[in-house]
């Protein structure tokens, strides 16, 4: 189930004046996979793939995690980024 403050949560996101550091964005990303796919699966990207293995392991260390506290996690970043 998507919590209604999660799917408005991606529509705000998209309104942010400037982008997020980095580290906030793979939090973002992982938050997101998490809450909606559940806990990571597949191999991890190798090689010269940097961008998809720092994904993969920001998603990875959110294992366990429920659906409902990764979308509750993700809409408390989302405002804090706004200011909210």
């Amino acid at each position: 189930m998507t919590l209604p403050a999660f799917e408005q949560a991606q529509q705000d996101i998209k309104t942010l004046d400037e982008r997020p550091s980095n580290a906030t964005l793979l939090k973002l990303y992982a938050l997101y996979k998490q809450g909606t796919a559940g806990d990571v699966s597949g191999e991890r990207p190798g090689g010269f793939d940097f961008a998809g293995g720092a994904k993969y392991d920001a998603w990875a260390a959110l294992k366990g995690t429920s659906a409902e506290q990764a979308q509750a996690d993700y809409v408390a970043l989302v405002r804090s980024l706004l200011g909210g």
